[in-house]
């Protein structure tokens, strides 16, 4: 609501420098537009509310495995990884308005965490702050085909036999999260040595879609 409400703001407010847009969606606001404050602080509200959003989703599951576990205490830090946000930050010298696309923040000695898919291996990882990623590494593996794409090639039967081993939904209406439209995660942390060192290496057990 927050993006529809503030892209139809930018387009009006592009009218007054172009008069015609090659393609609506391409409208912005400049720094010191009319409208530009308020949307740095509505993206920045947003992105607090996803935060406050985790940290309960987090509660919620620490407390669900309570009853049926044996008692424990909680002694390590959380690790707080988000992708597709807007911060306000310095690279080369310059405060910046970078947004991570597909990425997480990769800061030196900054935990992430970085997932494959639904049948592969996800990875907890630190940061090395390489300035030349602007501190940043990939979200996760990365889609190999769009979901439309997956949805015709691969069927129920395959998402059985990829996910084998893994308690999950192995219905029709997640097969385009199927491991195979996915790319290798070990080709993509190899490809990326040089911005996280791998932590821990994790095997999916559960996986909780929707």
């Amino acid at each position: 609501m927050i993006g529809r409400y503030f892209i139809n703001l930018a387009k009006k407010d592009m009218e007054q420098h172009i008069a015609q847009l090659p393609a609506r969606d391409l409208a912005y606001f400049t720094e010191g537009a009319k409208h530009f404050d308020d949307y740095v602080e509505a993206v920045h509200w947003a992105q607090e509310y996803a935060l406050f959003n985790r940290r309960e989703m987090m509660r919620l599951i620490m407390e669900a495995l309570r009853k049926p576990l044996p008692p424990f205490d909680i002694t390590k830090e959380a690790i707080n990884c988000h992708h597709n946000y807007v911060a306000i930050e310095e690279h080369f010298g310059e405060q910046v308005f970078l947004t991570r696309k597909g990425a997480i923040s990769a800061y030196d000695g900054e935990l992430g965490i970085i997932p494959g898919s639904m049948g592969a291996k996800s990875y907890i990882v630190r940061g090395m702050g390489n300035p030349e990623s602007f501190c940043s590494c990939s979200h996760g593996a990365g889609r190999r085909m769009s979901r439309t794409a997956a949805r015709r090639r691969f069927s129920k039967n395959d998402l059985e036999i990829q996910t084998q081993g893994v308690e999950c939904r192995k219905d029709k209406d997640v097969i385009d999260e199927i491991p195979g439209a996915y790319k290798s995660i070990d080709e993509v942390m190899e490809n990326q040595n040089d911005l996280v060192e791998v932590v821990h290496t994790l095997k999916q057990v559960v996986c909780v879609k929707g």
